[in-house]
């Protein structure tokens, strides 16, 4: 089975005195014990990476899990991550959920995970936060760690502006919408995902997923919007280097009335503002479950976009 470049997928709730952030649920794949690890953990405000998302109330990009800074280094390098980006979710000033995605540099592949940033103390422009970048990246690194990027240009840029995921299947191929388009295809970066990123603070920020044709970002993406009447969801788009590219074949979720509880887990992200993981994709029902047995994923991830307070749609990943 082909590698993905996402590899893993974890799930943070505050505890029942909101005190800690205790273990809900993941996605590790064949990392048993990092899995087992993980499940025994918990967290307080400031401790360890879901603990500085919560604390700091924004995301926050590890770039390199084998050091202090993570408390899971030794499980972490057996199972072949390298970086990391937590995703914090807040209801007001609370707490409601931390994801955390696990990203692995292939050697004999490039890739980058980003995190950029918009302080309107500082500047119009968005910037690098931080980022992960793979063997062979280094030039295009640089170039990003020294580029300002306005609302609406460039990969992020446009995230930023539309406060949607935007995903790019050939970056070369679009200059006017990838302004690092001629150092990527240097590099040899080809597919870029875009996901904008709520904060507790009023700062825009957008998590870039980016890798060469060699190493799919994950097994399957898709974005799902709401239809004018907030009834359902419909498939905007899916995207699988493993199984035929880009689809265009329809697709709907009915959002119950009533706060009703669904049995999808795409719906339940959308509904509850905090991300979903499945870890048998193969139980959801409808479209998704065929999702998952075309492109052969073991666990499904909905995240839910929360941008100027208010879902706006579903970005899900197939691992």
């Amino acid at each position: 089975m082909p590698s993905t470049f996402i590899q893993a997928a974890e799930l943070w709730l505050p505890s029942s005195d909101g005190s800690l952030l205790d273990f809900d649920c993941g996605a590790f794949g064949q990392a048993k014990r990092f899995e087992v690890l993980s499940r025994s953990m918990c967290f307080g405000r400031g401790e360890g990476l879901p603990g500085r998302a919560w604390d700091e109330g924004r995301p926050i990009l590890l770039r390199d899990l084998s050091g202090v800074g993570f408390r899971r280094s030794d499980a972490a390098q057996s199972a072949g991550y390298t970086c990391a980006v937590a995703l914090p979710y807040f209801a007001g000033e609370r707490i409601s959920g931390v994801l955390v995605l696990f990203c692995s540099h292939d050697p004999a592949q490039i890739s980058a995970l980003e995190l950029w940033h918009h302080n309107a103390r500082v500047t119009s422009d968005m910037t690098l936060a931080d980022g992960a970048y793979g063997a062979g990246a280094q030039g295009f690194e640089a170039l990003s760690r020294e580029t300002y990027l306005p609302r609406g240009i460039g990969l992020p840029g446009l995230a930023w502006q539309q406060g949607a995921t935007v995903f790019i299947e050939d970056l070369a191929s679009v200059p006017g919408r990838f302004l690092r388009s001629e150092s990527a295809a240097e590099a040899g970066l080809q597919r870029g995902l875009a996901i904008p990123v709520g904060s507790r603070i009023d700062d825009g920020h957008v998590v870039t997923f980016l890798a060469g044709a060699g190493l799919p970002l994950a097994r399957r993406i898709e974005r799902w919007i709401p239809d004018d009447a907030r009834t359902q969801l419909n498939r905007d788009f899916a995207f699988s280097e493993l199984h035929g590219g880009r689809s265009t074949v329809a697709a709907r979720l009915p959002i119950p009335v009533d706060d009703e509880a669904s049995t999808s887990s795409i719906v339940n992200a959308w509904t509850r503002g905090v991300p979903v993981i499945n870890a048998q994709p193969s139980a959801e029902q409808g479209p998704p479950a065929a999702a998952a047995a075309t492109s052969g994923s073991d666990a499904l991830i909905a995240i839910p976009v929360v941008w100027e307070g208010v879902v706006s749609e579903v970005v899900v990943l197939y691992l």
